[in-house]
């Protein structure tokens, strides 16, 4: 079984991006995806208040997991690694799209370490940051909390009066909602993703090694 997870982190990209690659990438590899999990929940939430997420990914054993990039299965590197050990646990395979990487229990260490490292790397940086939006975020709507509905509606070629009407929303807000996140392009993968040269060269290039500073004598 193949099955997607996308999980939107203010600190990071949204849920509709993620969806817009994804079904490209699944459009690319002639894939079908046979479940989609849009979890909404806290990005400050820890694995263990996670409840709906956790019994999700134990439900799937032999799968094959999709998602965007790794930060998306945890933004806590205790919650990451514990949470990556037991997909592969279960003898899982995880497509992580950003980078084309496919990461199995026969996959090499380094590579491992360093999509771990480099989400280290990124959190630090994002600490430092305390001013102004995110670059590439958009500002929240009162529509997010259908996205997973819509996304449904569009695949299914619904009209967005049929989907207002069983929402119970504006038709015309719902229009622009659609359009502004460009929703039937991310459903219909219309984009184009190219996989980057020597992209595991790369990755394990970026691991940082942990510095000491010099204390002067007293």
């Amino acid at each position: 079984m193949i099955f997607s997870y996308i999980r939107p982190d203010k600190h990071f990209v949204g849920a509709y991006e993620q969806l817009k690659l994804i079904n490209v990438y699944v459009e690319q590899n002639q894939m079908n995806v046979d479940e989609e999990m849009i979890d909404q929940t806290s990005q400050n939430q820890r694995l263990s208040d996670r409840i709906e997420a956790v019994t999700y990914f134990r439900s799937h054993e032999n799968d094959t997991l999709l998602i965007y990039d790794l930060w998306v299965l945890g933004s806590n590197i205790e919650d990451l690694v514990q949470l990556c050990s037991c997909i592969l646990k279960n003898n899982m395979e995880i497509h992580i799209i950003k980078q084309s990487i496919i990461i199995n229990n026969h996959t090499d260490i380094m590579i491992v370490l360093g999509l771990i490292d480099q989400l280290r790397q990124t959190l630090q940086a994002n600490e430092k940051k305390t001013i102004g939006r995110p670059k590439g975020s958009r500002s929240s709507s009162k529509f997010d909390k259908y996205l997973d509905e819509i996304v449904t509606y569009l695949r299914n070629n619904m009209s967005v009066s049929e989907m207002a009407r069983i929402l119970g929303v504006s038709r015309s807000s719902l229009k622009d909602y659609i359009e502004s996140r460009e929703l039937r392009e991310v459903v219909h993968g219309s984009s184009f993703v190219t996989p980057s040269k020597n992209t595991k060269e790369n990755l394990i290039d970026t691991i940082e090694c942990p510095t000491v500073e010099e204390k002067e004598n007293l």
